[in-house]
């Protein structure tokens, strides 16, 4: 590693372990956000740039190369413009503090705040499966595989309480409540808000077999959902559940028509909500269920969302049918790449 790779190394380190935690006060979900934008862009970088890590540097990454790096994450990983706009937002965020830190790194602070935010279109479509398309998901992991039956459960409560995956993938066990007559579960969701959910019968069902496979012995602290590395637990990143459901999407979409071409994990949440509006969930309850913050994101997103539902509308009120609604220093340590981001913080 070079000394100009270095210094972007230890500020990323000093920006995520010391100034976010410590100056900043940033709360634990926000660091991880933080985390996982340089995450994320440190891997585009490799893989798609061609650029090992230990040569990535601030003079390696240029204008166009976050461009086209912000591109990327709405053409090839279906971000949405207002996703894509709080990783620019996030990158920004870290070249202000690290031009603040060393003078020298002003100019690549200025350059990339000559990237504007992307303007969300008006009238924008929500992207969400049909409920057969559903049923074909979540019969496409093999269920006799350990992490096949694993990664259906993952879908089914992803579904059911149209969480955002990082809110299920930071749900530990005593987070869970199935033992009660009315069954639960508790979402931490953004500005450290917390929502309880409940949930479906055959959910509860699946999740109680689900634990005696996979938390026989668990602390009420640990990950409802994991993966096994070298024999030991570790949390599911949302790569990891991008990869699986984009593996199951494609393999569903082979005998069902009606599954997204591009399946993506953040497509449960819409598709759950969109279902439960159709069905007639009022759109302040739909609200409240998603945890948005203001009533305007969910009108924006689901009120004026999809075109077929208001033609079964039109359809419902000029044939009177009534049927529509019912269905991460300086040592040497060879090409160790994730000993590098466990060194600077990024892991």
């Amino acid at each position: 590693m070079n000394k100009d790779s270095q210094i972007f190394y230890r500020i990323i380190r000093d920006f995520l372990t010391c100034y976010l935690p410590n100056q900043k006060a940033a709360s634990p979900n926000t660091i991880k956000s933080y985390r996982d934008t340089i995450n994320i862009f440190l891997d585009y970088q490799k893989e798609v740039q061609k650029t090992p890590l230990f040569h990535i540097s601030f003079e390696s990454i240029s204008q166009l190369s976050i461009e086209s790096f912000l591109e990327w994450l709405e053409q090839e990983k279906r971000y949405a413009v207002s996703s894509r706009n709080q990783r620019l937002s996030a990158l920004k965020s870290f070249y202000k503090y690290a031009a603040g830190k060393d003078n020298t790194l002003i100019i690549y602070y200025q350059t990339i705040q000559k990237i504007p935010k992307k303007k969300q279109p008006k009238g924008h479509e929500i992207e969400f499966f049909s409920e057969a398309a559903l049923q074909s998901i979540l019969l496409a992991p093999n269920v006799n595989k350990k992490n096949g039956y694993r990664d259906r459960i993952f879908m089914t409560v992803l579904y059911d309480t149209a969480a955002r995956v990082q809110e299920l993938l930071d749900v530990c066990i005593c987070d869970l409540h199935i033992g009660s007559e009315s069954p639960y579960i508790i979402l931490h969701g953004k500005g450290k808000k917390t929502r309880l959910v409940p949930l479906m019968d055959k959910t509860v069902s699946h999740l109680s077999i689900y634990l005696s496979r996979f938390h026989m012995n668990s602390k009420d602290k640990e990950n409802l959902f994991y993966i096994e590395r070298k024999g030991k637990l570790t949390a599911m990143s949302p790569d990891n559940v991008e990869k699986f459901v984009k593996k199951y999407g494609k393999e569903a979409r082979n005998k069902n028509n009606e599954v997204p071409e591009h399946l993506y994990p953040h497509m449960f949440r819409h598709s759950r909500s969109m279902h439960l509006y159709r069905n007639g969930m009022p759109l302040p309850l739909l609200a409240e269920f998603l945890g948005h913050a203001q009533m305007e994101t969910t009108i924006a997103y689901y009120a004026n969302a999809d075109v077929t539902m208001k033609k079964e509308a039109i359809s419902k009120a000029t044939k009177d049918m009534n049927s529509i609604f019912n269905n991460k220093p300086d040592i040497e340590w060879g090409d160790d790449e994730e000993m590098l981001k466990k060194l600077y913080g990024l892991l």
